[in-house]
């Protein structure tokens, strides 16, 4: 695995003198001579996209860092910071890492493309710039943004830990928020982009298992009383396939981690969670009451209300209930 360079960080940007529109998509439109690229402007700006322009590698990062683009098309060859560099730094950040990234070269060089796809962009166009074209490959792209935008969302709202891996390099594409606390935990804090060389070694050991046709081994990575497992799976039939991505699925095995999602999942009261641990556990509620400090009575009633929180009516079905949503 090639080493990973750390993310540099987006410089400061002064406040905006006048707040932007609240426009549903917004173009970042980098290059160092602005003026050849005005019918390209104009038309995004008639199809109804917010459009900042940038003269240069650092105003592109300035403005990135005010107003996170949905999209952006990068000149590669400019004085200064050139376009690849301009894009690694877009893609090491999390507020732009996810925005779409389409270069405008006059380089059609294959070691000029490969780059353009290493630094971390989606798509090229050649320059004389063909607006109608671009417009079409922007829809298409954003339309892929927002899809994945919003699968992210969704698994970040349901407590899913999930993120996507680049084996070549080992950069994290995107995660879910409690996906990064878990490596954070597990593995140490790293920058967010940055993959944990034992994550990357596992990632590599199971493709050469998936080429063969062999089934995936899971990753287990103790800390404490708490364990992590980490499952891999390709990301089959999509572009992300081709670039060697995979998807990483997180689950955490602990006590604390149990009654957390048992509390969340079920809406049950801190020491309702407990009351439901140790049912599992086959104790009594005389038993359950001498560990928790309370009376029998007062177990019952607990165990009372995790019935009709759960929707069942006896300590068998609660108990396989609960153990199916952990494992689940």
């Amino acid at each position: 695995m090639s080493p990973v360079d750390s993310p540099l960080p987006l410089p400061p940007a002064a406040p905006p003198s006048a707040p932007l529109a609240d426009a549903t998509d917004i173009v970042l439109l980098v290059d160092d001579v602005p003026d050849n690229l005005a019918p390209l402007h104009d038309a995004l700006d008639e199809s109804g996209y917010t459009v900042l322009v940038a003269t240069s590698g650092e105003a592109a990062l300035a403005l990135a860092a005010q107003a996170p683009p949905d999209i952006v098309l990068l000149d590669a060859v400019m004085p200064g910071l050139h376009g690849f560099e301009v894009a690694r730094r877009l893609k090491a950040h999390p507020a732009t890492a996810a925005a779409p990234i389409i270069f405008m070269t006059g380089l059609t060089e294959t070691e000029h493309v490969l780059e353009a796809f290493s630094a971390g962009g989606v798509d090229y166009v050649t320059k004389p710039i063909r607006p109608r074209e671009v417009l079409a490959r922007i829809a298409a792209h954003l339309s892929s943004a927002r899809s994945q935008r919003q699968a992210r969302q969704a698994l970040d709202a349901f407590g899913h830990a999930t993120l996507v891996v680049r084996q070549f390099d080992g950069r994290r594409i995107w995660q879910t928020a409690l996906a990064r606390e878990l490596l954070g935990r597990y593995f140490g804090e790293m920058p967010d982009v940055v993959s944990p060389p034992e994550l990357m070694a596992w990632v590599g050991r199971q493709a050469i298992r998936n080429r063969a046709g062999a089934e995936a081994q899971t990753l287990t990575v103790s800390r404490g009383a708490g364990r992590l497992t980490c499952s891999l799976h390709p990301l089959e039939d999509s572009p992300a396939a081709a670039e060697g991505q995979w998807l990483i699925v997180l689950r955490e095995e602990s006590e604390a981690a149990m009654l957390a999602s048992w509390m969340q999942v079920f809406s049950l009261t801190a020491r309702e969670a407990e009351v439901l641990y140790w049912v599992i556990q086959g104790k009594t509620n005389r038993d359950i009451g001498d560990i928790l400090g309370a009376s029998p009575a007062t177990v019952k009633k607990h165990l009372e209300r995790v019935y009709t929180k759960l929707g069942v009516e006896t300590r068998t079905a609660a108990a396989n209930l609960a153990l199916t949503r952990v494992r689940g």
